[in-house]
């Protein structure tokens, strides 16, 4: 190693939280571009301006680093997901803004896709072994069935909705739309990607979901 890069590298140890951060964001870009298998250590460092070492001086391997951006995606979703306070919000208007944030999110991140398509593809191992991924996903749930319940109470929705089920449903439909957008809109000859699509889009899920969660 030379002098510059003793010298670069040691700045980074001094400045850890930053560097640190710095490693993840593009880790997340890499990872979303070329997957697990595709994506390259000494690409991550290159565009986190950060020395390859001090990769895996945070994260330990590709693997855990991989684990790490996984989590950070999720992390960021789901506190995006806290902020919409729906338990503030009445229960059918609370579904439709959840159902908006999802399609909204997905739209402006494909990154997330294809991360968790990459992560479908190799058996999902990584989520697995995460507690943070786990610990993150369970407010949400609590946060739907509290307003299933509030919506159960006043008339709106029927009894017996699964919350795990109702977000699978939701996130089904979202998620779909945009993972398989482009083979759709050549198979069907509609683009799919076009706002007016993408509202249109929008308007019959939220009827759907509104419809099926009427008592």
């Amino acid at each position: 190693m030379s002098v510059a890069s003793d010298t670069t590298a040691g700045k980074q140890r001094r400045n850890p939280e930053a560097t640190r951060a710095s490693i993840l964001a593009a880790a997340r870009v890499e990872f979303a571009n070329k997957g697990l298998d595709g994506a390259r250590v000494d690409q991550i460092a290159s565009r986190a301006k950060a020395n390859k070492q001090l990769v895996y001086y945070y994260f330990g391997s590709k693997d855990d680093l991989y684990r790490a951006a996984l989590e950070a995606t999720y992390a960021e979703i789901r506190e995006r997901e806290r902020e919409l306070d729906l338990s503030n919000l009445p229960p059918r208007e609370a579904m439709v803004k959840l159902i908006d944030f999802s399609l909204d999110y997905l739209n402006d991140h494909r990154e997330f896709i294809r991360m968790l398509a990459d992560e479908n593809a190799h058996g999902a191992p990584h989520v697995r072994e995460s507690e943070m991924a786990l610990k993150t996903n369970s407010p949400l749930l609590e946060l739907i069935a509290e307003t299933l319940d509030r919506g159960v109470a006043e008339g709106t929705f029927r009894k017996g909705v699964d919350p795990l089920e109702l977000y699978v449903s939701i996130a089904g439909m979202t998620f779909f739309y945009f993972a398989n957008g482009l083979t759709m809109s050549a198979i069907f000859g509609r683009d799919l990607s076009r706002q007016e699509a993408i509202s249109s889009y929008r308007d019959h899920i939220v009827t759907l979901t509104l419809q099926g969660l009427k008592p």
